[in-house]
């Protein structure tokens, strides 16, 4: 059975997102998310209007591969380089807030749970839905590409 790690992260991304928007009543952009930017180091706020589904589906990926992960060490994933002028470019971190929010969200939903000080795990169900989803990708890429069969 194929899991997260065989499976295409883009693709799984955006299936698990319209999973997430459709049948998980817990993760809800907030009030403020239409006008928030993701970090210091972009300009302007994203101009997908359904990126929370697909940052909150993003997260709970990560959370699977790299798990026990906590919210510093997401920052620095989803972070990105500033433009500072003449002078060199140097890294950021995005922005916290964002990934607390979707954090707390994933957890009231059941598909994440904190591991002893050690930051966030995924649950048995959130395990279940991310192995079903990739899955279905892997399938859906196999009947569109045969010759992936052997991966």
């Amino acid at each position: 059975m194929p899991t997260p790690y065989e499976a295409p992260g883009p693709v799984l991304i955006e299936k698990l997102a319209r999973h997430l928007k459709e049948n998980v009543e817990g993760v809800v952009p907030p009030r403020w998310a239409p006008y928030a930017k993701t970090g210091s180091h972009v300009s302007r706020p994203p101009q997908n209007p359904e990126w929370w589904f697909t940052r909150c589906a993003s997260i709970l990926r990560k959370i699977y591969l790299k798990g026990p992960i906590g919210v510093q060490h997401l920052r620095s994933e989803y972070g990105g380089r500033i433009d500072r002028g003449m002078r060199p470019e140097h890294a950021r971190r995005s922005g916290g807030s964002i990934i607390r929010k979707a954090i707390q969200q994933l957890e009231a939903a059941g598909l994440v749970e904190p591991s002893r000080n050690r930051g966030r795990v995924v649950t048995g169900e959130g395990r279940r839905l991310l192995d079903r989803l990739s899955t279905e990708t892997k399938r859906s890429l196999e009947k569109k590409l045969p010759e992936l069969k052997k991966y």
